[in-house]
C-alpha cells in the first residue's frame, strides 16, 4: 500500500512539531521548509491537520504551529484512516468500471489487507515515531529546497 504525498507531508509536520520544545511555535513556512515540501502543500496539510486535532495553528504575535497532546500520543493506525480514507485499494467502480466487480474476491482480499495494515499501526504514535534515531535527524533540519 503507497500513502497518498498528502499524508506523508502530514506525517512529516506532524513529527517535526513533535521534537521541537513546546515554545518553538514554528510557522508553516518554516516547517514547510524543514520538511521540504512547497509552502502550499504544506498550508493545506496544516489546515487538515488543525480540523483533526493533530494541531494547533496560532495566529498573530507569538503564534505558529503546536503539536497537540492527541496528536503526540494518538493512535497513529487511526490517523492514518483519518487521511487516507478507507476507499478502495483498487478502482472496481472506476469508468470503466471493471466487469469482475460483481463476483471479484480480489476486492474483498485488498480491503481485509489494507485494515491490516492500519490495524498493525495502531498501537503507535507520533511520539514513538520520533524516538531515536529520527528525532535527532529531525532537529537537524534546515530549510532545504521543496520536491
Amino acid at each position: 500500500m503507497r500513502l497518498t504525498k498528502s499524508t506523508d507531508i502530514a506525517l512529516r509536520i506532524a513529527m517535526r512539531l513533535a521534537v521541537l520544545d513546546a515554545d518553538a511555535n514554528p510557522t508553516t513556512r518554516e516547517v514547510a521548509e524543514a520538511v521540504g515540501v512547497p509552502y502550499t502543500h504544506a498550508a493545506k496539510v496544516v489546515s487538515r491537520l488543525q480540523h483533526l486535532g493533530v494541531l494547533e495553528a496560532r495566529r498573530g504575535r507569538g503564534g505558529g504551529l503546536v503539536l497537540t497532546f492527541a496528536g503526540r500520543t494518538g493512535s497513529l493506525g487511526l490517523l492514518l484512516r483519518e487521511l487516507e480514507g478507507v476507499g478502495d485499494v483498487v478502482g472496481c467502480e472506476d469508468e470503466p468500471p471493471c466487469p469482475l466487480r460483481a463476483a471479484c474476491r480480489l476486492r474483498g482480499a485488498l480491503r481485509t489487507a489494507q485494515e491490516a495494515f492500519f490495524v498493525s499501526l495502531d498501537p503507535l504514535s507520533i511520539g514513538d515515531l520520533v524516538a531515536s534515531p529520527t528525532g535527532p535527524v529531525l532537529l537537524s533540519l534546515t530549510g532545504r529546497p521543496a520536491y
